[in-house]
């Protein structure tokens, strides 16, 4: 029985961001280094400016293992201010996972209700890997991408907020 595919997280926070800049943010591809305890950068390729479907774009990684690790990502997904989705690839081209943020007008004026979601694919991965090797191990990374997730959608607002105060 395959556990992994198909596992998925998703977080929800709202932010003191209205939601034209929190799209900007969460689509700054080259900036997430900025903000996520794993995720070190990002870039665009194959001639690709920005977030339009089928666009790629390279993702690189950091583990607390040490474990570095550059993914081939694709934008499935691009609706600005609402939507931005993208699929990391495996080494065999195959949908390792699907990343997606949906962002919604927050309860309270210039606030942005942010969901960002993870679903693992059939694809190869390291939390493949990990749960072959400990089933538990699925449950943990899930648990990690939560706090991961969580910690760098905060980073942005906070990064975003004070650079307004700046300005």
């Amino acid at each position: 029985m395959d556990m992994v595919t198909g596992a998925q997280v998703a977080v929800a926070l709202t932010v003191p961001i209205p939601r034209e800049r929190m799209w900007d943010l969460v689509t700054a591809v080259g900036r997430i280094g900025e903000w996520s305890p794993e995720a070190t950068g990002g870039s665009w390729c194959d001639g690709a400016r920005g977030p339009v479907p089928g666009a790629r774009f390279i993702g690189r990684n950091r583990f607390p293992s040490g474990f570095e690790s550059m993914v081939t990502c694709v934008v499935i997904e691009a609706e600005r201010p609402s939507v931005f989705a993208w699929t990391v690839l495996d080494d065999a081209g195959l949908v390792g996972s699907t990343w997606r943020y949906e962002l919604r007008e927050g309860g309270e004026p210039g606030s942005t209700l942010v969901r960002h979601s993870f679903t693992h694919g059939p694809g190869a991965s390291g939390a493949r890997d990990g749960a072959e090797a400990d089933p538990q191990g699925l449950n943990n990374r899930l648990v990690t991408l939560c706090r991961n997730m969580t910690t760098t959608i905060t980073a942005m607002a906070t990064t975003d907020s004070t650079i307004g105060a700046a300005r």
